[in-house]
């Protein structure tokens, strides 16, 4: 911990550090643009996920037909319905992080 002056405080003694006021805020350059990346990504990838699981390229791939047994969980009507709704969260997720962003000033 860094202390004004050439002493440190004495034993059983607490001093704070409050920052100084004359100082700008810290401020992230790249937020916009982490913001519109993020966005960039998480609309695509929710769209695949609400329309991908009630398409034939869904079911008829070779990852499901080397494992049969994962091919009926995935062909369920609730774990389509699991990924539709991940995919709307993620684009309502990536909106949500557009619109309400803004820069401390």
């Amino acid at each position: 911990m860094v202390y004004s002056g050439a002493t440190t405080p004495a034993a059983g003694s607490e001093r704070t550090l409050t920052p100084d006021p004359n100082l700008p805020p810290e401020h992230l350059p790249s937020a916009p643009v982490q913001v519109e990346t993020a966005t960039a990504l998480l609309d695509p990838a929710g769209v695949l996920l609400v329309i991908l699981p009630w398409t034939p390229e869904w079911t008829d791939n070779y990852l499901l037909l080397s494992f049969p047994w994962l091919r009926t969980v995935v062909t369920t009507g609730f774990f389509r319905g699991l990924c539709s709704g991940l995919g709307l969260l993620d684009i309502w997720i990536g909106f949500w992080e557009a619109l309400h962003y803004h820069e401390h000033q």
